[in-house]
């Protein structure tokens, strides 16, 4: 019988269904090759694909079932085969070779005796043979056309079996029906992987261009969107493994690791459309360059106001003749000179914005600004403008209100971003992990002011880690890299005033997550703990 029977035809209608819904490429492959192995009873197998230059057959696996050989299958074994070439090395089509032969003409060959007469050049099979004291007796080579009838790789089966599965018999018309029948079915499958491998790693790296441009952008935070997505995963999986309490049920799937890397990747996609004197930042008064030698050039104005003054008072010839006057005047000088000194060192502390600036030191830089100057027009101004005033008196950090409120938006960008991007089913909660990861459990976050309980595992993560790498960065112009310990100081005050989720804070203790980030990214002289040391004390839920 030449035609396929009712249960060969169903078996064909399922495996098309499987070789669809199949992800892995490897176990795509096998699965190909052992189904027409299956159902053409062949000992033997090898699946070639094209070559991305289109020039060669590529060996992808082979299978002998007689000898347990098992070829790039699956990653069992590597053992190298050379490709195929399409072309002689006159730059003809290579006809000679079967296998080249039907990807060019893209039509099937059926050999009943590789020894026997045969326009083809065998050569490499009876090498094979050789080799492993193989004797290859029937040969059946079908091309693999994709849903545009382009050929992308070549099946080729060896030696049907009896029905005792003993003898190498030759292929029968209906085995050649089925291999290319199941040739066609598998080709279209492996085309639609490599479409959807494709865009993966188009979407993989689009995010890592968008990345690197805000690295490129501020190169003070160049470190930032790297570390982040390896830190959120190292926490992603402490959470999965985490058998009891409010974690118990979260678990990660190879798309939920993919979809939580790629949302760390883009979370701060946003600060894209945030100024560059911004992000770079360095000291309060700093925007295109630190204004602070502008207000030392005003001091210097000041002082040679002072020196005036003094040479003028000289000249009065009731002081020249004074000794005690003339003396007087000189320590007058020389106070003010040192006042004026020290104020100007105080700025300059003020403008680095590394410590907590009290009420007094803020008064004090407001009364510095009254001190009055005269520019090169002879006009009087005041020592600091009131921009500078503000921006000097920051009690925090080197942001005014309104810079912060500047950076802060870039979490709204990203959100707005992201969700305009059509993400396919399987990557559509990146918007909300990435949007999500400055909001607080408490719900005083920004920029929704979600809860704890409105936002996901993912999101809580990722600012877990958002936060922990920025302590401990090295690179930011307005701070020195945390210690690990500082660090996780600093995340235990956050957890407890309901900033962070503690049952996630638990677990980065609990299994170490810091340390493994910390060996693998902080220098040795911030990784200030190790395993011995006990950090993993009771975590207290947040107030209120």
């Amino acid at each position: 019988m030449n035609t396929a029977t009712p249960e060969e035809l169903e078996r064909l209608l399922r495996l098309g269904v499987a070789l669809s819904a199949e992800r892995n490429l490897p176990r795509l492959l096998c699965r190909i090759l052992a189904e027409a192995q299956a159902m053409t009873d062949a000992d033997g197998g090898t699946l070639y694909l094209l070559s991305e230059d289109e020039a060669a057959l590529e060996f992808a696996i082979i299978r002998n079932r007689s000898l347990g050989i098992a070829i790039n299958a699956c990653g069992e074994v590597n053992e190298r085969f050379a490709p195929v070439p399409l072309q002689d090395a006159e730059g003809r089509p290579n006809h000679r070779q079967v296998a080249a032969h039907v990807a060019l003409v893209g039509k099937s060959v059926v050999i009943d005796d590789v020894y026997g007469e045969h326009p083809y050049d065998l050569a490499g099979v009876r090498r094979f043979d050789a080799r492993h004291g193989y004797r290859t007796r029937s040969l059946l080579t079908v091309p693999m056309r994709d849903h545009e009838e382009t050929v992308i790789g070549v099946l080729q089966l060896v030696n049907r079996l009896d029905a005792g599965h003993r003898t190498p018999v030759p292929f029968r018309v209906r085995d050649l029906l089925l291999a290319e029948a199941l040739a066609s079915q598998a080709a279209v499958a492996l085309a639609n992987r490599r479409l959807i491998q494709g865009l993966e790693d188009f979407i993989d790296a689009f995010v890592r261009v968008i990345a690197t441009a805000i690295d490129e952008k501020n190169p003070h935070t160049a470190n930032h969107c790297k570390r982040v997505p390896a830190l959120t995963l190292m926490l992603a999986e402490a959470a999965a493994r985490t058998e009891q309490g409010p974690l118990a049920e979260f678990r990660l799937t190879d798309r939920d690791r993919r979809e939580i890397e790629l949302a760390a990747w883009l979370h701060d996609c946003g600060k894209i459309a945030t100024p560059e004197y911004i992000l770079d930042k360095a000291t309060k008064l700093h925007t295109l360059y630190d204004r602070i030698g502008v207000i030392d050039t005003r001091f210097a104005v000041l002082r040679q106001q002072v020196e005036c003054a003094y040479l003028q008072a000289l000249a009065n010839p009731e002081v020249a003749g004074d000794e005690m006057a003339r003396r007087r005047l000189q320590q007058e000088k020389a106070a003010r000179l040192a006042e004026l000194e020290e104020e100007r060192r105080f700025l300059h502390r003020c403008n680095l914005g590394t410590e907590t600036m009290d009420e007094a030191d803020r008064e004090r830089v407001r009364r510095i600004a009254r001190r009055r100057w005269k520019d090169a027009t002879g006009a009087e101004r005041p020592l600091l403008e009131p921009e500078e005033v503000e921006c000097l008196t920051i009690p925090r950090g080197t942001l005014t209100p309104r810079e912060r409120e500047i950076i802060n938006n870039h979490i709204v960008v990203t959100q707005r971003m992201l969700e305009q991007l059509p993400f396919p089913r399987h990557l559509r909660n990146i918007p909300e992990y990435a949007g999500g990861h400055h909001e607080r459990v408490d719900g005083r976050g920004y920029p929704r002011g979600l809860t704890r309980e409105q936002l996901s595992i993912p999101a809580r993560i990722l600012a877990i880690a958002d936060v922990f790498e920025a302590l401990t960065d090295r690179d930011r112009p307005y701070k020195t890299g945390k210690t690990v310990s500082e660090a996780l100081d600093i995340l235990r005050e956050m957890c407890e005033d309901g900033h962070i989720d503690p049952d996630l804070f638990e677990v980065f203790l609990r299994e170490q997550v810091y340390l493994e980030y910390a060996r693998r990214y902080l220098p040795p002289e911030q990784v200030d703990l190790d395993e011995a040391t006990a950090v993993a004390g009771a975590v207290r839920k947040p107030r209120g």
